[in-house]
């Protein structure tokens, strides 16, 4: 009998432990799920307008493999930029605030300071909190130190500062000096016995320009671009010294592609955010040997081949690594179009019957909507069910959506969490928002658009491009006007007051008609 019970012990002794260990290595389990967190891409194409790809209705340019993204995830066709320009739009992207709050978020030199805090929370701050590592590879263009960058030392603050635990950049755009690549700070192949010497007011002493020196030139400019040559392409601004460091043009989108697909490699055993900003097809325009005559449109069609081969390689190399089912991918571009914007490259007269702004009106500068509304993608292989999404959003909204993504409660006031509309879940997105351009706002708010009264001209001189400026108010419904053709500004005045008052509630009260400087 005493054997009989000790055995009846020993059973439910040995049960209870097969018991709690189940339950042990449930909670495990269950645990690990839980910790497991998304990757996230975003990749940002540089003035890439509405209708430059196969999936927003681009015919002249083939783009199989954005088109891939567009396709297998959401494609939203009310998709922003926050600005039509590229500095205010990167500010926002990365903030979650509107850029006409900040002063300074205009299109930068080379040369100007960071203009982002560094104590205020941004993207990859609040992705670090939460585990992820961070990087940035390509165009950066948000300043770089306190105002007055020696490119010889360590060059800071910068991306590395406000959340990056990696960069690797170029400081702010191809055709503007310093024309060398920065890598955690530093300048990548700088020899201390040459040293980097940079001035956007004047040249330096015996240095040839594009102004006086156009036998030099394998680019001629056409506005703007007439300073220092580098690599036979005229820049914006003056720079002397750094020869071994600087980079060659026609080799930059394999360079960048390279870092990228080296960084995915090195963090995949660890959640990452990855900012992968694309140079092109921004000016100067220099596609690789084996992209020149890609498109039949000139430099600038190649580069946009070139880009969409890139973003085909990047998402081999996650899929090779294992990757792609549990990375985000979020694609865009800074602003809309603009084809001559500063060189002779073929962009006018080889642009046939191809319509970079699709069926929008304006481009790059303008506040029309070409200016602002951009293709936007989110793609997550086997989470986002494809479609496509009529649903306005903004790429403010980014900052919001990916905190709720992770669990964090940092939000900002300017960026709505629509984590399910970036997810395909839901379209209840944004009804109203403002956009900007050069310092001039506009509002959209459901199917309706109106830009305020701006002094200044109709169409920007250089680049040949309508900037919406108008002595009256302007009005349009987008959903049977997509082209804004009628204003309706006169015949719809109770529409219009009720614009300007929800308008007037987020940027305050309408100023004088503002003089709007001539883009240089």
């Amino acid at each position: 009998m005493k054997n009989s019970i000790n055995f009846k012990f020993l059973f439910c002794l040995i049960a209870l432990i097969v018991v709690m260990s189940c339950k042990e290595e449930s909670k495990t389990v269950e645990t690990s799920h839980e910790e497991t967190k998304p990757n996230i891409v975003i990749i940002y194409a540089d003035d890439l307008g509405y209708g430059e790809m196969g999936a927003y209705g681009a015919t002249e340019l083939e783009t199989p493999n954005l088109d891939r993204l567009a396709n297998g995830g959401i494609r939203f066709t009310n998709g922003y930029a926050s600005s039509a320009t590229c500095t205010p739009s990167r500010y926002a992207l990365l903030t979650g605030i509107y850029p006409w709050r900040n002063k300074n978020a205009k299109i930068l030199p080379g040369t100007a300071p960071l203009i982002i805090d560094t104590a205020q929370i941004t993207i990859p701050k609040m992705l670090k909190k939460h585990g992820y590592h961070t990087g940035i590879v390509g165009k950066w263009h948000l300043g770089l130190g306190s105002g007055n960058v020696n490119c010889n030392e360590r060059i800071a603050p910068g991306p590395n500062e406000v959340g990056f635990d990696y960069s690797h950049i170029l400081a702010a755009t191809q055709d503007r000096v310093p024309t060398v690549y920065i890598e955690d700070g530093h300048v990548v192949n700088l020899d201390p016995n040459d040293p980097i010497e940079v001035n956007y007011q004047e040249n330096f002493e015996g240095e040839p320009t594009g102004l006086e020196n156009p036998e030099m030139l394998k680019m001629k400019w056409h506005h703007g671009h007439n300073n220092s040559i580098v690599n036979g392409i005229p820049r914006i601004g003056f720079m002397k010294g750094g020869e071994a460091a600087k980079w060659v043009d026609e080799d930059m989108a394999d360079y960048f592609l390279t870092d990228a697909q080296a960084y995915v490699k090195k963090h995949k055993e660890e959640p990452f955010f990855l900012y992968y900003a694309l140079q092109q097809p921004h000016v100067p325009r220099t596609p690789h040997a084996r992209f020149v005559g890609s498109s039949g449109m000139g430099p600038r069609g190649d580069v946009i081949v070139e880009a969409d081969w890139m973003v085909g390689e990047f998402i081999k190399t996650l899929e090779a690594e294992g990757l792609l089912e549990n990375t985000l991918i979020v694609f865009s571009s800074d602003n809309g179009p603009v084809v001559n914007d500063g060189y002779y490259d073929e962009s006018v007269e080889k642009l046939g019957n191809h319509k970079p702004a699709g069926v929008l009106r304006g481009g790059k500068y303008s506040l029309f909507e070409a200016g602002t509304r951009v293709p936007l993608i989110t793609y997550w292989k086997g989470k986002i069910k494809p479609g496509v999404s009529k649903t306005m959003i903004s790429q403010l909204d980014l900052f919001s959506s990916l905190a709720g993504l992770v669990g964090s409660s940092e939000r900002t006031n300017d960026s709505n969490e629509l984590l399910d509309v970036f997810l395909g879940k839901s379209n209840d997105g944004r009804d109203e928002m403002v956009i900007e351009a050069t310092s001039r706002t506009a509002f959209r708010k459901g199917v309706w658009a109106m830009i305020p009264p701006y002094k200044g001209p109709a169409v920007n001189k250089y680049v040949n491009i309508e900037l919406a400026n108008a002595d009256d108010y302007q009005l349009y419904n987008l959903k049977v006007d997509i082209g804004q053709q009628n204003n309706m500004a006169e015949s719809n005045p109770e529409k219009l007051q009720e614009m300007i008052a929800a308008y007037e509630a987020i940027r305050g009260p309408v100023s004088d008609k503002i003089e709007q400087l001539e883009l240089k």
